[in-house]
């Protein structure tokens, strides 16, 4: 049992990771359509690649989008609009003429002429109420159908325009006097039919909203059927209109069948495994190529918990509208594994992440052929993060490539131009909106993750930092020398195209550990005494090769980023202090070499490797006595050779020709710091 519990504890990491790799799996297969999988790929007018297509069972032609969606809209253009009519109003308007008509017009008038006003005055009534009058102005066209409702039963047909308006009642009064040339008799019929005219007329909402809904279920969704056996298609047969929609039926028929239990355990299964051999496959590069990353279980999650996210919104977005698709930011997945690992890394997540969406989204391979290429176009344009005029470039590029691709692939699809669904470029340009929003995650998954950025190394390459401040106060002189080293170390990584940002911070802090005893360091000695002359070489030396230890003491003190604390435990390797241990071979007794040696460990990449070789030169420069070119380039050549020879760069992935390529920069850079003039032969 405890042999057992021995071998869990050592194997935890990759049993953590196998638990993480079935967890994901299973969460990734249970977004997916629970369907199958149409097998066919077409594409209209273009000629049938597969064997010739018969049909498998009986299913009905559907009609197209654009059919159902023009059957629609001509139905909601005809349909009528239906008022209820209150037929207690007009009498009571009748009723009410009677009693005021004498109050507004004289007695003195002759009996003609008031007959002949009253019966006016009836023919505006009439007029009113032909159809009715509206209780209120209802913004409808004016030749939409309507229909008069009395107690639900339809009483008269006709159109929006006989209707009565609220601001129509005195044009009404004023064309009938004019007909009968009345005119001067506008004021007395405006001020009687002011208060007297009543609306007889309200909009049934409902009813309306009713009627309209029984004619759209009315609509016919399919136009004929094809029967099981019948011959859909040739191979090589162009694929018409009729013929597409016939397989777009056949293939929303198929992916949309009730399947029995033991279909769906057979498609549940091999979604499993195409899943599982996807993300395998994303493990087994970490495995060969990052192994550092592969390594450590913080990395892994945070890769496999993005690609899910990612996932995981698409799907909602699918199940939500399918058209959207575009607007979720795929590309956000490559900038933030660069930000956090390399290009490399971020461009094989994104594929394998693009390929599992490919089960998901509609139009697969247009979806993937788009996705793919923006995310290549982000690795090769977005070079650093930090400086946000780069991101707003690369994301103006990625649009561009967007729209560039969408629209080959429309043109392609249609022939033409004419019917281009220019929506789509909205979408386009409110995805690369929120590829923007890389920025704010970046922070937030430093925090979460632990995890260390470019744009944190910014932060930390600020030499005001309250760290470097003190570093500057304790020890003015390491301080200047760190300076002198992170400029060194830029250079040299610029040279070879490595992280030149992480491998200027971590020179800024290497050397951090000497403010627990400056004085011990000859750069900080500026009084002449040397503290080191009343210790032992063992002392010395043990004071000397403690400042590794202090300085990663104090860079936790402080939070600093592990990718920073790297170089300060592995910037003097397993080095020896020279000085001191050969200062205690003279005494003629036995030295145990591992007592003036640093604790390591040695240098393990291509940036820890820049700073041990240039913290050794900038530190041995200053005891170069009448510099010259010759002198220099021997100096470097001696300094960085005998780091090769003791093996410290073993671990490190830098190749002969990159140190070439830094002992050049070194020499270049020394020249220009002691002002060297070129010399000339005698």
């Amino acid at each position: 049992m405890e042999d057992f519990i021995n071998k869990l504890y050592r194997h935890h990491s990759l049993i953590y990771k196998g638990l993480l790799f079935v967890f994901t799996t299973f969460l990734i297969v249970y977004l997916f359509p629970k369907s199958g999988k149409f097998k066919y790929n077409f594409e209209k007018g273009k000629p049938w690649q597969s064997e010739n297509l018969y049909a498998p069972f009986n299913f009905a032609i559907k009609k197209s989008d654009a059919e159902i969606t023009a059957e629609k809209e001509s139905i909601e253009g005809s349909s009528i609009l239906y008022f209820d009519l209150d037929n207690s109003i007009k009498p009571q308007v009748l009723s009410a003429y009677k009693r005021q008509f004498k109050t507004v017009f004289s007695d003195s008038l002759p009996k003609r002429s008031l007959a002949n006003l009253y019966k006016v005055g009836e023919e505006i009534i009439t007029a009113f109420y032909a159809f009715g009058v509206l209780n209120e102005n209802y913004n409808f066209q004016e030749q939409k159908a309507i229909a008069i409702l009395d107690n639900r039963v339809k009483t008269q047909d006709g159109f929006y325009s006989d209707l009565i308006k609220q601001d129509e009642v005195t044009s009404v009064i004023n064309d009938i006097l004019q007909k009968h040339d009345l005119m001067h008799y506008k004021t007395n019929f405006a001020s009687l039919f002011f208060d007297l005219i009543k609306p007889n007329l309200t909009y049934d909402e409902s009813f309306t909203k009713k009627a309209l809904s029984e004619e759209l279920n009315k609509i016919a969704y399919a136009r004929g059927s094809i029967e099981k056996e019948t011959l859909i298609i040739s191979k090589g047969e162009i694929i018409d209109v009729t013929k597409y929609q016939i397989l777009k039926s056949l293939q929303s028929e198929y992916e949309s069948q009730v399947w029995s239990k033991s279909n769906y355990n057979w498609i549940i299964f091999a979604y499993t495994l195409l899943v599982s051999l996807a993300l395998l496959m994303l493990l087994l590069f970490l495995r060969n190529y990052r192994d550092e990353v592969f390594q450590n279980n913080t990395k892994v999650t945070f890769i496999f918990f993005n690609i899910f996210l990612l996932i995981f919104i698409t799907t909602l977005v699918v199940n939500y509208d399918s058209k959207f698709v575009y607007v979720v930011p795929i590309c956000i997945l490559p900038l933030i594994f660069k930000a956090f690992f390399d290009a490399r890394l971020g461009l094989f997540a994104h594929v394998i992440t693009v390929l599992l969406l490919g089960f998901i989204v509609p139009n697969s391979y247009e979806y993937m052929f788009l996705q793919i290429i923006a995310g290549i176009v982000t690795i090769l344009t977005v070079s650093e993060l930090y400086k946000r005029a780069n991101l707003f470039i690369s994301v103006g590029q990625i649009t561009l490539i967007y729209i560039i691709a969408y629209f080959a692939f429309f043109v392609i699809h249609e022939g033409s131009v004419e019917t281009i669904n220019w929506e789509m470029f909205i979408w386009f340009v409110l995805s690369g909106l929120a590829t923007l929003f890389v920025q704010p995650l970046i922070y937030a998954y430093e925090k979460i993750f632990g995890l260390v950025s470019d744009v944190s190394l910014l932060e930390l390459s600020d030499t005001n930092s309250k760290l470097l401040k003190e570093l500057s106060n304790k020890a003015p002189g390491t301080f200047h020398h760190s300076l002198n080293v992170a400029n060194l170390a830029e250079s040299s990584a610029n040279e070879i195209g490595a992280n030149a940002m992480l491998v200027r911070v971590g020179a800024l802090y290497h050397d951090i550990g000497k403010m627990k005893n400056p004085t011990y360091f000859t750069e900080n000695q500026s009084t002449g005494i040397n503290p080191h002359d009343e210790l032992s070489s063992k002392e010395s030396a043990r004071i000397i090769t403690s400042h590794v230890i202090d300085g990663i003491e104090i860079a936790k003190k402080y939070n600093l980023p592990d990718r920073v604390i790297d170089f300060i435990r592995t910037h003097h390797g397993t080095s020896v202090v020279y000085y001191f241990y050969m200062q205690e071979k003279k005494g003629g007794e036995d030295v145990d070499v591992a007592d003036f040696s640093y604790p390591g460990p040695k240098p393990f990449s291509k940036e820890t490797a820049i700073l041990m070789m240039c913290d050794s030169i900038e530190a041995a420069s200053k005891s170069l006595k009448d510099p010259t070119s010759t002198k220099i380039d021997a100096f470097v050549e001696n300094i960085i050779d005998k780091q090769i020879e003791g093996g410290q760069f073993l671990n490190a992935n830098i190749t002969f020709k990159e140190i070439q390529s830094i002992k050049k920069v070194l020499k270049y850079k020394l020249a220009n710091i002691y002002h060297l003039r070129i010399e000339y032969p005698e």
